[in-house]
């Protein structure tokens, strides 16, 4: 008897593939965040940014919001805390001084080099669970689960949060 998924046929939060995938990440995250922030003394989102960085050299601020998937404001604050921590430096372009490209200091490009087969080793323990062929497939619907979501259409209609006014409640009616 062919029983449908619980991905196919959500009933509850916890059917959900957002709902899912979020908790993977935290469940899984949790040793990369201790490893950050205990060890290294850098936020789970400042080694995005760095990671990203020691990949791809001398990108400008909106182009690393972009490859980070964080907006403009967030990636703002992030180089800020990583310029003073002495880990990322801004580069005047040249012919345009009100342009800048990043680039990792010496202590940004160590650290990177320190954590990262660190979060390798985390990643390898996770796909464990999985045969190389699972892993391959895997690989593979979530490049088509990105190409998809990538399509949906954006949330422009929906309000935006104003966490600032009311922490969410509803507006009054009286």
């Amino acid at each position: 008897m062919h029983s449908t998924s619980r991905l196919a046929a959500p009933t509850a939060i916890d059917d959900l593939l957002l709902f899912r995938l979020s908790v993977l990440l935290a469940t899984g995250g949790a040793p990369v965040i201790r490893l950050c922030e205990g060890r290294h003394g850098i936020t789970r989102r400042e080694w995005r940014v760095l990671s990203l960085l020691g990949r791809h050299a001398d990108l400008s601020p909106s182009q690393l919001a972009e490859h980070a998937h964080l907006d403009r404001a967030r990636t703002s604050r992030t180089i800020g805390t990583l310029v003073d921590k002495q880990l990322l430096q801004r580069l005047p372009r040249p012919g345009d001084r009100r342009q800048a490209t990043l680039q990792l200091t010496d202590a940004g490009q160590a650290l990177v080099a320190e954590i990262f087969p660190r979060v390798r080793d985390i990643n390898h323990q996770l796909l464990a669970a999985l045969s190389a062929e699972q892993v391959s497939l895997l690989d593979g619907l979530l490049d088509a689960l990105q190409a998809q979501a990538d399509g949906l259409p954006p949330a422009a209609d929906l309000p935006k949060a104003d966490r600032h006014r009311g922490k969410g409640r509803l507006p009054r009616t009286d």
